[in-house]
This record gives C-alpha cells, sequence and structure tokens, in this order.
C-alpha cells in the first residue's frame, strides 16, 4: 500500500514564530539546491543558473554571462527576472522543453539526484511553491506543477532505461 504523499515535514515548525531554513527530504529536485549541471559546453553552479542563462543565449549573451558567474541560484534567478524582457519572444512557449533538458542532465550528471528519484517510488512529486503557480501549484494548490510534471516525466523514462 502507497503512503499518502507528505507535501511538509510535520516534524518543522510552520508557526512563523521562527525563520525556519532546513530543507526538506526531496530538495534536490529544486533548481535553486546544490547540483552542478554541465550544459551547453560549461559547468553551471545550479539547474537554475543554467535554465536562466538559457533565457539570454542568443537575445543577451553578457546576462548570460552574468547569470553564469552569479554567486547564488538566488542572485541568478534576480537577473533573468529582472531582464525579463530581454528573452526570445518565443520564450514561453520553449521553456518547459529547456526546464526538462536541464534536469535530465541534472539527473543523469548526479548520482544523488538519481538515487533521490528512485525513492520517490510511485508518489506524485509537487513542486510546493505557495508562489509559483506554473512550476509549482501556487498558493491554492491548483498551479500547472511543470516541474514536478517533469520530475514524473523523468522518472518514468528511468525506469523504462530512456534516459542517455
Amino acid at each position: 500500500m502507497q503512503r499518502p504523499i507528505q507535501f511538509r515535514d510535520p516534524d518543522l515548525d510552520t508557526s512563523g514564530d521562527i525563520i525556519g531554513f532546513y530543507p526538506r527530504e526531496f530538495y534536490t529536485f529544486d533548481n535553486f539546491s546544490s547540483f552542478q549541471v554541465d550544459y551547453k559546453g560549461r559547468r553551471w553552479a545550479t539547474s537554475e543558473h543554467a535554465y536562466q542563462a538559457t533565457h539570454f543565449f542568443e537575445t543577451a549573451p553578457e546576462l548570460a554571462e552574468q547569470i553564469y558567474n552569479a554567486r547564488s541560484a538566488h542572485e541568478a534567478f534576480s537577473i533573468a527576472k529582472t531582464n525579463a524582457d530581454k528573452a526570445p519572444d518565443d520564450w514561453n512557449e520553449i521553456k518547459v522543453e529547456v526546464m526538462y533538458e536541464i534536469c535530465k542532465l541534472k539527473l543523469v550528471q548526479n548520482p544523488y539526484v538519481k538515487h533521490k528519484l528512485e525513492l520517490s517510488g510511485n508518489l506524485d512529486i509537487i513542486e510546493d511553491s505557495p508562489k509559483d503557480d506554473f512550476w509549482g501549484w501556487g498558493a491554492n494548490r491548483d498551479g500547472r506543477n511543470e516541474l514536478g510534471k517533469i520530475w514524473m516525466r523523468l522518472r518514468k523514462e528511468l525506469r523504462a532505461n530512456q534516459l542517455n
């Protein structure tokens, strides 16, 4: 019997009385987690760095370089968001496939990520951000969860030996 998915660690204090920063069990799937990714001929500090830089490879290479050199995934995210107007016109049409490719590389290049994906069983994988209803499920828990879908697709491909 499959146990119900646990979206928040019940042992963590979520009262708002403290600033909690202890990562949860499957934080490895988060783009901000500290797993390097070799992508487009470079080693990126995180998958977030690689994803955000991809916005600008063709339209503003100097921003891609700035993101490459960002000291944190948060800084990479901030640079991209500040310059969103410089992304290619078709970004919204290609961004899910770009994210899939980067997550796939993160998976095949990092044995621990593969191990964690194998441990996920058959449970739904949810990017449980209350702020993002595209990549995650958003404040109302009814968002698209595109990042979770990518990880479930990769899990299915991993089990079918379809990853190269």
